[in-house]
């Protein structure tokens, strides 16, 4: 096959070196999607392994001056001694912060008793608070390291380890513009408690010019034990210094503000004086006469600048969970709304078909033309016109409009040779010209449109044209039914139309807004069809096009079920993606150039206030933001805790497979399907979310979709009508022929030299051959 205008073949036997552009463009977007959750795990201390509290191990290899010796331990340029505070000196030091409810009502306890104190940070709080970090600085308190997540840093390989210092030291260069010399490592405690295992990770922090800072009392108010015995844990031996351990975050800090209020001033009392551990470690270096250490030096201009990005790594990595969580409620909130409006409407649908006494009206009996528009269908044509010509009704005329078919199409619907079917031939000119002009032809004023690998039941035509006995009835949608089921892709098709199809048309029928009747099985008056010009061209969703024409121009829009068609649905992901790309991109297009019915009076008016914004957002925003809950899945059952993510995701799916049994039972279907919907939320759903995502980039970027025609295998029929015998003797003759013809009519649209001309339903449609007779009649639907 030679390539088309514009397009460059690619030489035999070059393989392709980049992926299609979608698939480049989901993987990008996936891979950094994934990126980002797993920057928020780390930032947000989900790898649950590495917080976990380990115990005192063999201690055989640290010095013993280590061991009884002071709170601030040096080990950098290869030292090693400790140190403690000159007596009746005490340094306040606070763990996990910042926090936006605690840090400052600790800071205000500070100010008010003119105390200062050493606050060891988590970077990741201080990427998320950094004025409150630098409100820290600014109030003549000191900063120390406390890590980047919070991790048990004896669990961490060695990159890791300097990894969470190095990135605690950015944020607080980027947040408050110093940096520190100063580390306490999370679940360390005094010094007597450092075994081989701590020491080792001390000395890794010495050589990276760290001094590293256990305490000498513990208040354990983490355990909220009551002011009180906060006090009395951190209280110092009398006339002794003391490091003292507090916290302001990690939960409710009431009781640590409490206690600080009343010991801070009992301690001065007594004659303590409160610094902060480098001014503290300074008075004793004064007493040696030694050179006293910077507090709160400043930090490189390149800690900053690499701290700015890291801040803003954790602002988008909070921002998207944010959003996530909030698309999670979203989606929940749409589908509790969906399921609850399916229950009363859609039921109160069902019941009302099921009384014994309901009916549409008189039966209706008029003739019915049934346009059948053919481009290469020959797999599946033959099934399709042998079971609608075959119907129950009382006169059906079939009119085949051959789309410029290169495959012998209408060769074969010829040969079939039954005396109610015509062949039109058209050039190719696109599904609505095709059936426009089979509208303009057909004899009958009830015009059934059918695709051409659809098969009718026996008594499906005969129920579709019901409705009409209802006179507002302008258009009614069929029950599509999914025949190819052996596949999986197939087999999930069917679920979704049971589900998102039929049920939502009955939804959609008791709230008078259907938005689309099916190009598979639907049914007009030639009144309505005139009413809004016919079927446009304009979208690639011609049948949800007009469909909403219908119901702008006042005509009810109702749904038979009881009238089946059998399609096949494709059987491949790729196909499957093709198909669906088309239908929702048609369906952005359908409803972008129906939105101006938002803003009218009449029935108009209220199609476009409920119908519009009800497609939006169960056919559009819910499909395209349920995949939501499988990453909530699937983040949970990495980082959060595994019952609660289960249960939540359970919940949605029960909820889910309630409403398929409840679509199911009214559509008088197998409940066994079903069995394969959870796999479907996996993989299918996913599918939908890409689908809908391109299309929209598509329509907001301008770009152009053309028709992608399906790979068809042909479909078994499904009626149980004998197909008619052929003629034994010449059929009536046609209308548009000058003599009786014993094989169908065929007709060739337009001839050699001709124009065509619009018609009454305002589309493109080809005269008849100049030799043929016309009958006033026709001519004037022409």
């Amino acid at each position: 096959m030679s390539a088309g205008p514009g397009h460059r073949a690619r030489p035999a036997g070059r393989r392709r070196i980049l992926p299609r552009p979608r698939v480049l463009l989901g993987s990008l977007l996936a891979g950094s999607f994934v990126a980002v959750l797993i920057v928020q795990a780390y930032i947000n201390a989900e790898f649950a392994g590495d917080h976990v509290e380990t115990e005192v191990g063999d201690q055989a290899g640290v010095p013993a001056a280590v061991l009884r010796g002071g709170p601030i331990i040096n080990t950098t340029g290869g030292q090693e001694s400790t140190t403690r505070l000159p007596d009746r000196t005490i340094a306040l030091t606070f763990d996990d912060g910042p926090d936006p409810a605690w840090t400052a009502k600790v800071l205000e306890v500070l100010r008010r008793h003119d105390a200062q104190g050493t606050f060891f940070m988590v970077g990741s709080q201080v990427a998320r608070h950094p004025d409150l970090a630098r409100r820290v600085v600014e109030d003549g308190n000191e900063i120390g390291l406390h890590t980047f997540t919070h991790p048990n840093m004896q669990r961490l390989a060695p990159w890791r380890r300097e990894l969470e210092l190095s990135q605690n030291q950015m944020a607080i260069a980027k947040a408050t513009g110093v940096r520190t010399n100063l580390a306490r490592f999370p679940y360390s405690s005094k010094n007597a408690a450092i075994d081989e295992t701590n020491w080792k990770l001390i000395k890794e922090a010495g050589a990276l010019g760290y001094l590293v800072v256990v305490n000498d009392t513990d208040s354990n108010d983490w355990r909220r034990p009551g002011p009180q015995k906060i006090i009395e844990n951190a209280t110092p031996p009398d006339g002794q210094s003391a490091v003292i351990l507090f916290h302001d975050s990690g939960g409710d800090r009431a009781q640590t503000v409490a206690a600080l209020d009343e010991f801070i001033p009992r301690m001065k009392a007594r004659g303590y004086r409160f610094t902060t551990v480098t001014e503290g470690l300074n008075l004793g270096i004064r007493e040696k006469t030694a050179a006293p250490l910077p507090l709160n030096p400043p930090a490189p201009d390149g800690d900053r600048l690499r701290g700015t990005a890291l801040l803003w790594t954790v602002g988008l990595a909070d921002g998207l969970v944010t959003v996530i969580g909030a698309l999670f409620l979203v989606v929940g909130s749409l589908t509790i709304g969906r399921t609850l409006l399916l229950l009363v409407l859609a039921t109160r649908h069902a019941r009302q078909r099921r009384r014994p006494d309901w009916a549409w009206g008189p039966p209706v009996t008029e003739p019915v033309s049934v346009i059948v528009p053919a481009y290469n269908e020959k797999e599946g044509i033959e099934a399709a016109v042998r079971s609608l010509a075959g119907g129950d009704h009382t006169e059906i005329e079939v009119v085949v409009v051959d789309d410029g078919s290169t495959d012998g199409t209408a060769d074969l619907v010829e040969r079939m040779a039954l005396p109610n079917v015509r062949v039109v031939r058209v050039p190719n000119g696109g599904k609505p010209n095709a059936l426009n002009t089979g509208v303009a032809l057909a004899r009958h004023d009830l015009i059934v449109m059918v695709d051409g690998d659809t098969v009718f039941e026996e008594d499906s035509l005969r129920l579709l044209v019901q409705p009409f006995a209802d006179p507002t009835v302008g258009a009614v949608a069929g029950n599509v039914k999914v025949g190819n089921r052996e596949t999986t892709v197939a087999l999930w098709q069917h679920i979704e139309y049971v589900i998102g199809f039929n049920l939502d048309r009955r939804l959609y029928e008791v709230m008078n807004c259907m938005p689309t009747v099916p190009g598979a099985i639907g049914a007009f008056r030639r009144q309505a069809l005139n009413q809004v010009g016919g079927v446009s061209d304009e979208t690639l969703a011609e049948d949800t096009d007009v469909t909403m024409a219908f119901c702008r121009a006042g005509w009810r829009v109702v749904y038979e079920e009881n009238a089946r068609a059998w399609t096949e649905a494709p059987t491949t992901m790729e196909q499957l993606y093709r198909q669906r790309y088309r239908w929702s991109y048609g369906t952005m297009q359908a409803m972008w150039k129906h939105r101006k019915a938002m803003f009218d009076s009449g029935p108009s008016g209220r199609f476009g206030r409920v119908g519009l914004p009800f497609l939006a957002l169960f056919g559009l925003a819910l499909p395209m933001l349920a995949p939501v809950v499988d990453i909530m899945l699937v983040y949970g059952l990495v980082f959060w805790e595994l019952h609660e993510t289960v249960t939540a995701w359970f919940g949605m799916l029960a909820l889910q497979l309630f409403t398929a049994a409840v679509a199911f039972r009214m559509d008088r279907e197998s409940l066994k399907p079903l069995l394969k919907l959870p796999l479907q939320q996996f993989a299918y759903r996913q599918l939908m979310y890409l689908v809908l995502l391109q299309s929209a980039t598509t329509a907001l970027t301008g770009g152009r979709l053309r028709w992608h025609k399906l790979n068809r295998t042909g479909l078994a029929p499904r009626s149980t009508a004998p197909p008619p015998p052929p003629a034994p003797s010449p059929p009536p003759t046609p209308p548009y022929s000058a003599e009786p013809s014993v094989a169908p009519v065929v007709e060739t649209w337009p001839p050699v030299g001709d124009d065509p001309y619009r018609g009454p339903v305002g589309r493109a449609v080809a005269p008849p051959v100049p030799s043929q007779v016309v009958p006033d009649d026709v001519r004037e639907r022409l």
